[in-house]
């Protein structure tokens, strides 16, 4: 399985494709490869903008899209689940809210002094949403989505990655 980047001016999106593998160890795995982000921080040439240019951001957004995922309706669990997260980004948990509806799906979101994260499940869909934004310089907000990865288990993910608050010096 390839990632495969996709690029508009602002934001880069990463899609884990299953017709191409990019190692034998994964193929044989079957193992859902990590995505590689490009570091936080200053903005290349690559990002469209002069390089006379020197730009920052204030944060990070991550979009992730986890298709035919473990779905986890235990409001405990998911609770456990986002302080981890929080946790292994580097970010500092702030306050956890945890909705639990009828007859099934959850929406879960933890509010971080760096932002937040949360997900929100649609269990008859096979679907689950994360949506990651952190600012500061010791966050690192993939390795959330590494955890995630883990605990969900998807068979398929999306990711969109943009940066927010563009500051040109």
């Amino acid at each position: 399985m390839q990632n495969i980047r996709k690029k508009t001016k602002r934001s880069i999106q990463w899609v884990q494709s299953p017709h191409v593998s990019n190692t034998r160890a994964a193929a044989k795995s079957k193992e859902l490869p990590l995505f590689l982000t490009p570091p936080i921080g200053v903005v290349g040439e690559d990002e469209d903008l002069s390089s006379s240019t020197i730009s920052k951001y204030v944060g990070i957004h991550l979009f992730a899209e986890f298709w035919f995922c473990r779905i986890i309706e235990d409001p405990k669990k998911i609770k456990k689940i986002l302080i981890t997260a929080a946790k292994k980004s580097k970010n500092t948990p702030l306050k956890i809210i945890i909705h639990k509806f009828s007859p099934q799906g959850i929406t879960g979101v933890v509010l971080l002094q760096e932002s937040h994260i949360a997900l929100h499940s649609w269990p008859e869909k096979n679907y689950l949403a994360i949506d990651i934004f952190t600012c500061g310089e010791k966050t690192i907000s993939h390795k959330a989505i590494a955890y995630l990865k883990k605990v969900f288990k998807p068979k398929r993910v999306e990711i969109q990655k943009i940066k927010r608050g563009l500051l040109k010096y």
